[in-house]
């Protein structure tokens, strides 16, 4: 029998989900030492896209009570990103430091199910995390997700309306698991007479902090987007512009692009269900 991988993942986001990480983690919680342990795993909750840090409760350096765990409204989507993490979907304890500034707050949650060996999930926006000597952002990093930024001199043009963006032959083309492609271009290919800087940003655990533009032709909103200074898998897109196919005409050797709006399933532009940046 042959197992389509891509409709396996699918299937499986339905399900309590973790992987063992052999990563020294080290953590701080309004800047005090919160955690050091190397006995961490990655859990993903039922419908989450994107793991948290769950770690034994003897390398946590705070002290953790119980909280009054509230059910999960009918309503949620489908597929969750990291954000909301009160919202949990299998059964557990909510738990929240005795003292300090997130005294009585929720930062952690001990899932019921015995295979995570009473391991908490600690809510990963609390807390600023280190991967060995390496600083962490956006979201616990996926062992199974990747990034391949290849050259292309496939004809990439971009239009609104009747007026062409970037007409370019040297796109580079980020692949990201489970992700849309996207067509990173020269700035000397794009019309950046037409873009103006935005004061939106976002960010990805694996490109790093992304810097939008907009144009007045679409009424000011956000059309494209550049990471300044991105992270190591993203080093060869630094400062090209890619746009989103969602809010242009994007073709690639004449062929449409079809892209999914900020905010849908797993895939969307934004990756806002997974917590990250284009």
């Amino acid at each position: 029998m042959t197992i389509d991988l891509s409709a396996q993942w699918r299937a499986g986001l339905a399900e309590l989900r973790y992987a063992s990480t052999p990563k020294r983690l080290l953590a701080t919680l309004d800047g005090e030492p919160a955690l050091d342990t190397t006995d961490a795993l990655l859990v993903w909750e039922p419908r989450r896209v994107v793991p948290h840090y769950a770690v034994p409760a003897r390398d946590l350096r705070i002290g953790l009570e119980e909280l009054a765990s509230a059910p999960p409204p009918p309503d949620l989507p489908p597929v969750m990103g990291p954000q909301h993490f009160s919202l949990h979907t299998c059964a557990g304890t909510a738990l929240a430091p005795t003292s300090g500034a997130c005294a009585g707050v929720e930062v952690g949650f001990r899932p019921d199910d015995p295979a995570l060996g009473g391991r908490i999930i600690l809510d990963f926006a609390r807390f600023e995390w280190t991967e060995e000597n390496e600083p962490v952002m956006g979201h616990a990093h996926d062992p199974f997700k990747r990034i391949d930024v290849l050259r292309s001199d496939r004809h990439v043009v971009v239009r609104l309306g009747d007026t062409v963006l970037a007409d370019s032959r040297r796109a580079h083309a980020l692949y990201e698991t489970s992700l849309p492609v996207r067509w990173y271009l020269p700035r000397e290919d794009v019309r950046m007479d037409l873009l103006t800087p935005s004061q939106t940003h976002s960010v990805c655990a694996y490109k790093g902090r992304a810097s939008y533009l907009s144009a007045e032709l679409e009424g000011g909103a956000d059309i494209g987007w550049f990471y300044p200074d991105p992270l190591h898998d993203a080093l060869r897109v630094r400062d090209l512009v890619a746009f989103w196919s969602e809010r242009t005409d994007l073709t690639v050797d004449g062929v449409r692009v079809k892209g999914r709006m900020p905010g849908a399933a797993a895939g969307g532009p934004q990756d806002r269900a997974a917590g990250g940046a284009p």
